[in-house]
């Protein structure tokens, strides 16, 4: 969102946490539903364990995809969620309630920056 409210997401894809998801497109970018999401020199992660996957690509891009794998070993990351409850498409009806209600706050806060930052960018 930072990147977006900058200008720097103009015309290309991006990503976010699926919560916000709908506050890219403002701000010029094209939404990309993907955990990684790179265009040119431009990368983004959506949601928070995406991150670890944003990172890890990352290395791969600066160092090697060996370096970006031992990272992944040294951290013993190997994601196997109990549960399928890791996106709105895939969680219960009532749980993805739940999460949305829960961020009522945040993206009403969020949309507002966002619209301030839209406004700005023309």
């Amino acid at each position: 969102m930072v990147l977006g409210a900058a200008g720097l997401l103009r015309g290309r894809k991006a990503t976010t946490h699926w919560a916000y998801h709908d506050m890219l497109a403002p701000l010029g970018a094209i939404p990309v539903q993907e955990r990684v999401v790179r265009d040119g020199n431009l990368f983004t992660g959506g949601g928070i364990t995406a991150g670890i996957d944003f990172a890890l690509v990352l290395a791969a891009e600066l160092y090697s995809e060996a370096a970006a794998q031992l990272v992944q070993l040294q951290i013993e990351y190997a994601p196997a969620p109990p549960f399928e409850a890791g996106s709105p498409q895939t969680a219960p009806e009532q749980v993805v309630a739940e999460a949305k209600k829960r961020v009522v706050d945040s993206r009403r806060v969020r949309g507002e920056i966002t619209a301030r930052a839209a406004a700005r960018l023309g």
